[in-house]
């Protein structure tokens, strides 16, 4: 029985999302077991960072173990578990959402059958601004900074002189490293960075339907850096993933500093069929933007994390961000609140082909995604710069009136919520786009998904027709760009997964 090691190079904070997973033998049959979804949200100001990580493991929890690079040693007071439905409740907030708009009566537009405006599926109102011997220690230069248990995990932070007495430590302690993995352990050894690494007892572990649900962790450091190390997961990375980075930073949103940017096109006007295809529908379109403006990382949301309009779910509250860290950014800096944190969201796909760890940057906030369709049944799909932070990835389904006018001035175009007593009323609420990494892919093309010509983006309506996709390529993507010149071919898995041996053996 062999354990998986996952080490993440994710240090001063993003939320992440990776696929990742290593073979092994069980009783002489082979298994997989998946790290598929790993979850981070870093919390930052100044220079300091609070990161929390959630694991969708699926495997026996003893071959379970967390390898984080970090700046400093982290102590015992510094780590906790967190609840695994706030990770969830982050997702809901800044993922892409689907809304429904109807053509109110044209003869009783603010009276009939219809309210306006109706919470959900109506107008986006404008915001205001707003365990080892010392010999071991001493023969693989490796030191154990410390030692402790937090929940179910039994954690250690290590520091390492040489990247090759790492690689040789941790396979003494039953962790076969994959191969070629030293080279990428040593420019963060030769940095001075620490690891992190969290062991699970099976005995604290709880099980949901027969999986072992692993609770988030949660940890902070100060460091004037604000990077994403990556590179850790070239030796395992299996081929083209996705990663999701959720950033809370007060009233500041940010962007990478070393690779493209883009804008998620926003506000586009999509067919009835889109509604049970969403996830569908939107990783095409992902991947179309990314066709567009190769490795560039895209930006999906970037908003207060106390409102949205429309709101898929709850947002953040007080206590909310207090568990992400706020108690700890208050700590720090004494004049600080439990509100304005913005919530800024990067999507990226990643593959092996990575060359440098991603730096983040503050940059200045954008809207974009907002207002109501006008008597035309046109909506804005610009993104501006403003003084506050109003962008989503919103996509919009329109339903014109079509019932007989009974009046010698109607007034076309007045957009609200569905008839009263409709059994569409459900369908008026927002639909968010959750587990993207998911989505199936390959099986759709956007010309048949949008409900009009979207030449800014290069698609065409196909009003059911089944033609090439795109259409055809504009001059640029339709989106805003920024960012340095180098691009982001893919990036690697966030998840480097080692496998444990049962017992101590010789060093290969």
């Amino acid at each position: 029985m062999r354990t998986c090691l996952v080490i993440v190079a994710a240090v001063l904070g993003v939320s992440a999302r990776a696929h990742a997973f290593c073979g092994f033998y069980v009783g002489g049959a082979k298994a997989e077991m998946f790290n598929n979804a790993t979850e981070v949200v870093l919390m930052r100001h100044g220079t300091t960072t609070v990161l929390s990580m959630q694991n969708n493991y699926q495997g026996p929890p003893e071959h379970f173990a967390l390898v984080v690079p970090v700046p400093t040693v982290i102590k015992e007071a510094n780590v906790k578990t967190l609840p695994r439905e706030l990770f969830d409740k982050v997702d809901v907030l800044g993922a892409p959402r689907l809304v429904e708009y109807w053509e109110q009566d044209p003869c009783n537009p603010y009276t009939g059958e219809g309210d306006y405006p109706m919470a959900g599926a109506t107008a986006v109102r404008e915001m205001s601004k707003d365990e080892d011997s010392d010999g071991e220690e001493r023969e693989y230069h490796v030191v154990v900074e410390a030692r402790f248990s937090v929940g179910e995990y039994d954690i250690e932070v290590l520091s390492a002189q040489q990247s090759t007495g790492l690689d040789q430590w941790l396979k003494l302690h039953q962790y076969q490293i994959p191969a070629g993995a030293e080279p990428l352990l040593r420019p963060y050894v030769e940095q001075g960075m620490k690891w992190f690494v969290a062991k699970v007892d099976p005995k604290k572990v709880k099980f949901e339907h027969g999986m072992a649900t692993l609770s988030p962790l949660r940890f902070f450091y100060d460091s004037p850096e604000f990077t994403l190390p990556i590179r850790l997961g070239l030796a395992n990375s299996a081929g083209t993933q996705d990663l999701i980075v959720n950033i809370l930073a007060p009233n500041t949103r940010y962007e990478v500093a070393n690779y493209p940017n883009v804008t998620i096109p926003t506000n586009l006007p999509v067919n009835d069929v889109v509604r049970t295809r969403f996830g569908e529908f939107y990783a095409a379109l992902f991947d179309h933007t990314l066709a567009a403006a190769p490795g560039a990382v895209v930006t999906e949301y970037s908003w207060d994390a106390g409102s949205c309009d429309p709101c898929p779910g709850p947002t953040l509250d007080g206590n909310d961000l207090a568990t992400l860290g706020a108690d700890v950014i208050g700590r720090t800096y004494k004049n600080m609140q439990y509100g304005g944190y913005t919530l800024t969201r990067l999507h990226a796909r990643y593959g092996k082909d990575v060359k440098n760890d991603l730096v983040f940057r503050a940059v200045e906030p954008i809207v974009g995604g907002r207002g109501i369709p006008d008597a035309k049944g046109q909506m804005s799909q610009d993104v501006s710069k403003e003084s506050y932070n109003n962008f989503q990835g919103r996509y919009v389904i329109l339903h014109p009136w079509t019932t007989t006018l009974t009046c010698d001035k109607p007034q076309r175009g007045i957009w609200g919520g569905p008839p009263a007593n409709s059994p569409l009323q459900q369908a008026a609420q927002p639909q968010a786009a959750t587990k993207l990494a998911f989505a199936p892919r390959g099986n759709i093309q956007l010309s048949s998904m949008v409900a009009k010509d979207i030449p800014t983006i290069g698609v065409m309506a196909s009003n059911g027709a089944q033609l090439p996709n795109p259409i055809r390529q504009p001059q640029g993507c339709g989106c805003r760009a920024e960012g340095g010149a180098q691009a982001l071919a893919g990036f690697a898995a966030l998840g480097l997964l080692l496998r444990r041996r049962r017992a101590i053996g010789n060093i290969k």
